[in-house]
């Protein structure tokens, strides 16, 4: 398993209440119908159900055709009524996406089967913004049993999709956060350069230079200097994988992931872009091969309502933590309770005001 980190050298030491391994070996997550490719990636998925509401109107017939080669997965399959939030009153027209992403490439990430990046979208009722919140993939939470008898058990959040698939995971979420999710949307790892390389590639200012650990360079490294630059989508890719070479690891991962998912929407919503016919047939083809949705997610009913929102409507924030700490012999993200539930209520009632200060 991975290593959380943090800056913080006074991270928490907790006791052991579980080794979190539900039991028997992992398998691969029930819910995910793209068998032959296991790298899962995060970034497109919210591209494409944010972005696509600015060009299906103008796409009609064609677009039409591109959402047929989209997979779809049985996400609330196995989740029971019963144990999850209602919406509230207030959030009526609000919506909640889960936004899943692995990478098998990770070599503590075994065969891809856990989950290294989650992100809760809320887009607020008037779909006017959109709330991005990262949750550490090592937080320390609580996971349901699944109908296959695994879970059961406090294990890192990640761990759900191990044992139970998406259906599991989102179970999981909502049970942490109260938060009821409506659409979950995963991207494959696999399809992920040829679509930041179809925008022509993106740019990002980099924060801090690093030397990446595991890059898809032939000698395994990549140097990003500070300062901005453009990045093709092997560097993009890198740049967003990278987290040993950070000072705060995962938690610096989280913000180069914002990052590029910000670029790549302002990207897409320029106009030399979208002006651009064969631009715009490369990206969505490469994304539509890329990601997979769940059954209910009705691309061009939501079109309409989406087709304003750009990448300075986004705003980032990663749910509240205490830091790392450790539970037995694992490294994990302890989570702030007491902020968590108030940051989180704040998302169920649609008080996005009530929010803490934006990461821009």
């Amino acid at each position: 398993m991975s290593r959380a980190r943090t800056a913080d050298p006074a991270a928490t030491e907790v006791i052991q209440v579980g080794d979190g391994a539900g039991g028997g070996p992992v398998h691969s997550p029930k819910g995910h119908r793209r068998p032959t490719k296991k790298k899962v990636f995060l970034i497109v998925g919210l591209v494409l159900v944010v972005l696509l509401g600015g060009v299906t109107l103008a796409g009609g017939l064609y677009l039409k055709s591109v959402e047929g080669d989209i997979e779809r997965v049985d996400a609330f399959e196995d989740v029971p009524e019963a144990a999850r939030p209602q919406k509230e009153a207030a959030a009526k027209g609000a919506l909640n996406f889960l936004v899943l992403g692995s990478d098998s490439r990770d070599p503590e990430n075994g065969a891809g089967s856990r989950t290294d990046t989650i992100i809760l979208v809320h887009l607020d009722k008037n779909r006017s913004s959109a709330q991005l919140v990262s949750i550490p993939r090592d937080t320390w939470v609580h996971v349901p049993r699944s109908k296959q008898g695994r879970g059961g058990t406090d294990a890192k959040i990640n761990a759900a999709f191990a044992w139970g698939g998406v259906p599991l995971m989102v179970q999981t979420v909502e049970e942490f956060t109260k938060v009821r999710i409506d659409h979950v949307a995963m991207v494959d790892f696999a399809g992920f350069k040829e679509i930041v390389d179809a925008l022509g590639g993106v740019e990002i200012d980099v924060e801090e230079g690093f030397t990446s650990t595991h890059s898809l360079n032939p000698d395994g490294k990549r140097t990003f200097a500070k300062g901005r630059q453009t990045m093709d989508g092997a560097a993009a890719l890198d740049y967003a994988r990278e987290r040993y070479a950070l000072k705060d690891g995962d938690f610096g991962r989280i913000r180069h992931q914002q990052q590029v998912i910000k670029a790549i929407i302002d990207k897409a919503a320029s106009g030399g872009f979208l002006g651009s016919p064969a631009k715009m047939n490369s990206f969505l083809r490469s994304t539509a091969d890329a990601v997979s949705l769940d059954e209910t997610l009705n691309i061009f009913t939501m079109a309409p309502d989406l087709r304003h929102l750009r990448g300075e409507d986004l705003t980032f924030h990663t749910s509240p933590t205490k830091g790392t700490g450790r539970v037995g012999d694992q490294s994990v993200v302890l989570p702030d309770t007491a902020k968590a539930k108030e940051f989180f209520d704040a998302i169920r009632r649609d008080a996005v005001s009530e929010l803490p200060a934006p990461k821009k």
